[in-house]
């Protein structure tokens, strides 16, 4: 199969051949100066093509190409749902004002305003998340910043100091954003910041006098939260040294090299235990009589919605940090239901994690219903949301995990009585004294059938995302793909579309390699994807390997025959001997 060659389609044709041009230097000055001297060229480009490979070929992609700075709220809501059980409120905050964080830059930015999101002494949409562990802060911060396409960085407030004489000072956050965008400063300006555990630095409300390392924090990112140039060279850092090293032994020059904060968003997060207390104090001073006592975790967490600057602040925090952050979301305690609802998502990544633990050793698990029932309320026991069903699943799977593995067990299925008794349901496994067969067959045709069901739900937002109609054949692929590699529906939806992708593109450079206009039919692209997926391959590597060299057999179909237009349809893939016979054929009896 021919491959486009890039420089030569640069070269003049009047232009040299650089090994030729290497040969001919070499052999003249050989004779002048013997065999002590000999060219080696790089590569010659003629200047010309240079200037044009800066414009066109190498043209430098910005920011706004790289980000999705036009989301809409109810776009990024939805995609979050995709994942994150409950938290219906908090979602709402976090869409609406990440979003509008970036699309006010993009506004702006066409306006040409260079003052930040808001102008002058505006104030940035940073975040505070409040609500206890295991609920989904983080994970819902790091899908943002995955699906908005902006480099994100997480750090723990307490390893920070304002000197940087415990683990570091804030600053290092904006540079490790630098290193999160590959070094691309235009992109790293629009990352996001998170950092966990920010209540551990408001100060104790029982100490005496001020807590001086705490306060001293939160001063220290008053000014990176707002707006501050960043040094983005500090002797701490060994890697930015030698960068400024290398600089100025190019240049002689000492260049400061800096990032702007005033785009990049901060995020904080914490438990922030005792703040409930203080809340209901607040709302029973307001409504004397009317206020109840709270008596459980629970309850405490639903009266953190009324959270306000003034709670915070007699929490622990300086009024000026407070102050740059005007956004709060609040982030409730998951029960039971909350966590059975985990599980049964498809897109959880804690179920697709287990079972790719098993399908690492070609081991397929199911769960029936009622067994991650149980396990949900295991989990609830331990208070510590999502993470207790990691635990959970970890205690109850372990040596299934450990023994499976050296036998020629290749599928199980979870069931109820396996969370109760895991040890003894281990044994007759192996002993094949109870044959879970049937019961494994069952529901796997259940969790195929929700599938099936949640994805063609789905068919008129893949038909505006992708362009392609979802229809039963697909859908049915997306799913295989799905249970056969443990990856989320989202996931698969893109894989999917990025294969039918690559088919389209396949068809434009075969023109404009061969002047022969190929056009795969539905059929046969499908066919094409459903192999690719099969063999976790893509779509172009199954064309490569088919036993035909496909553009060479065209192009000597089209010399014999003058045909410039080919339909390929599913034979072509799997047939393609015959194929080639029948469109030779059918041009004869056409004539």
């Amino acid at each position: 199969m021919d491959i486009f060659d890039e420089e030569d389609e640069l070269r003049p044709t009047n232009m040299p051949n650089p090994k030729d041009l290497e040969k001919e230097l070499s052999e003249y000055l050989s004779k002048k100066y013997g065999n002590q001297v000999k060219v080696i060229s790089p590569k010659i480009v003629p200047r010309v093509a240079m200037s044009n490979m800066g414009q066109g070929h190498e043209k430098k992609t910005s920011a706004f190409d790289k980000i999705n700075f036009n989301m809409k709220p109810e776009e990024l809501k939805a995609y979050l749902k995709q994942y994150i059980i409950k938290q219906d409120d908090a979602l709402d905050v976090l869409a609406t004002k990440i979003c509008t964080h970036f699309n006010k830059i993009r506004f702006l930015k066409k306006l040409k305003a260079d003052d930040g999101p808001g102008g002058v002494g505006a104030i940035k949409n940073n975040i505070i998340l409040v609500g206890p562990t295991g609920v989904g802060k983080t994970y819902a911060i790091k899908l943002i910043a995955n699906k908005l396409g902006v480099p994100f960085v997480k750090g723990d407030a307490t390893k920070y100091s304002e000197t940087g004489y415990v683990g570091g000072d804030v600053e290092d956050l904006i540079r490790d954003l630098v290193t999160e965008a590959n070094d691309d400063l235009d992109l790293a300006q629009y990352g996001i910041v998170y950092l966990d555990e920010i209540d551990k630095i408001a100060s104790s409300r029982n100490l005496i006098g001020h807590d001086v390392s705490r306060l001293g924090v939160q001063r220290a990112l008053l000014k990176p939260m707002e707006e501050t140039d960043i040094n983005l060279r500090v002797a701490h850092d060994p890697i930015s040294q030698l960068q400024a090293i290398e600089q100025y032994r190019k240049t002689g020059k000492r260049e400061k090299r800096v990032l702007n904060t005033k785009n990049i968003l901060f995020i904080v997060s914490g438990a922030f235990n005792g703040l409930e207390q203080i809340v209901q104090k607040r709302i029973n001073q307001q409504h004397i009589g009317f206020g109840a006592e709270i008596t459980s975790k629970d309850g405490a967490y639903r009266h953190l919605i009324h959270v306000r600057a003034e709670d915070l602040i007699e929490f622990g925090f300086e009024s000026e940090f407070i102050g740059r952050l005007p956004v709060t979301a609040v982030f409730q305690l998951l029960g039971v239901d909350d966590l059975y609802a985990i599980l049964k998502n498809s897109n959880s990544p804690i179920m697709m994690g287990k079972k790719r633990d098993f399908k690492s050793y070609g081991i397929d698990i199911k769960f029936e219903d009622e067994a991650l029932r149980k396990v949900a309320q295991i989990a609830a026991q331990e208070k510590t949301g999502a993470r207790a069903l990691v635990s959970a699943l970890e205690r109850i799977l372990i040596k299934f995990e450990k023994t499976l593995p050296s036998t020629d067990i290749k599928a199980f299925v979870v069931t109820p009585e396996l969370v109760a008794h895991p040890d003894r349901e281990l044994e007759r496994l192996l002993t094949r004294e109870q044959d879970l067969s049937a019961r494994y067959e069952c529901q796997s045709e259940l969790e195929r059938v929700d599938l099936l069901a949640g994805l063609m739900n789905k068919e008129e937002e893949f038909l505006e995302n992708y362009g392609l109609q979802l229809n039963p054949a697909r859908a049915g692929m997306i799913i295989d793909h799905f249970v056969s590699i443990g990856i989320d529906m989202s996931q698969a939806f893109d894989r999917l579309f990025n294969y039918y992708n690559q088919i389209k593109d396949y068809e434009l450079h075969f023109l404009e390699r061969t002047s022969l206009r190929i056009t795969f039919s539905l059929e046969a692209q499908d066919e094409l994807v459903r192999m690719a997926m099969e063999k976790f391959a893509e779509p172009i590597d199954i064309i490569a390997d088919m036993p035909i060299d496909l553009e060479y057999a065209l192009k000597m179909l089209s010399d014999k025959t003058g045909i410039k237009s080919f339909g390929l349809s599913k034979m072509a893939l799997t047939d393609p001997e015959n194929f080639l016979e029948e469109t030779y054929n059918n041009y004869y009896l056409s004539r």
